[in-house]
């Protein structure tokens, strides 16, 4: 039943059709399920990036992109749901439809780095990152970044590494510990 659900996406009313089971009984299946996937194959899946991993990726946009000291880029992408009941507004979006917002950071080869699944969707990109656990990660600074680094040719001082967004995010100095002078030149 399950593998029908993550296949198809049929409603849980179609499964009951097909399964003679209780929507409630397969909601909770569908949910337990999920988390145990979710919570034995994260490592093996998507690791937590150590410091290596965050100057290999950094080396991928510097070849790809032209961009230095770049770990990664960051966004959010509606992803279309029904109406969940008793909600309101929450899910509604800024595109005029119901959804629940997936936060990504993503390498030069579009990988996904790291997640953050289910925030409302009447929130902003901004706010989402701000109280997802990676946002909570980097400000505790938890996600083993590399130290700052010349940019190529460069004589100055040493550049952070830094992720890049849309203007969605705006420049957010405690993310990027850079001097707010040099925020629009990153952003």
């Amino acid at each position: 039943m399950i593998h029908r659900f993550l296949a198809t996406g049929n409603s849980f009313a179609s499964l009951h059709f097909e399964f003679l089971l209780g929507t409630s009984n397969i909601s909770r299946i569908v949910c337990h399920t999920c988390h145990v996937i979710w919570s034995r194959l994260r490592e093996t899946v998507m690791p937590q990036p150590k410091a290596d991993d965050w100057l290999r990726i950094a080396k991928g946009f510097n070849v790809s992109a032209q961009f230095p000291n770049c770990i990664g880029a960051l966004d959010g992408k509606h992803i279309r749901v029904k109406k969940p009941p008793h909600s309101g507004s929450r899910f509604f979006n800024y595109k005029q439809y119901f959804s629940v917002v997936l936060m990504v950071v993503a390498d030069s080869n579009y990988r996904f780095i790291m997640v953050d699944i289910g925030a409302y969707a009447s929130t902003a990109d901004a706010r989402i990152f701000s109280a997802s656990r990676m946002g909570d990660r980097l400000r505790a600074n938890q996600l083993s970044l590399p130290e700052s680094r010349r940019l190529p040719g460069y004589a100055g001082p040493p550049a952070p590494f830094v992720f890049v967004e849309d203007q969605r995010f705006g420049c957010q100095e405690a993310y990027f510990q850079l001097p707010v002078d040099t925020c629009p030149s990153v952003c």
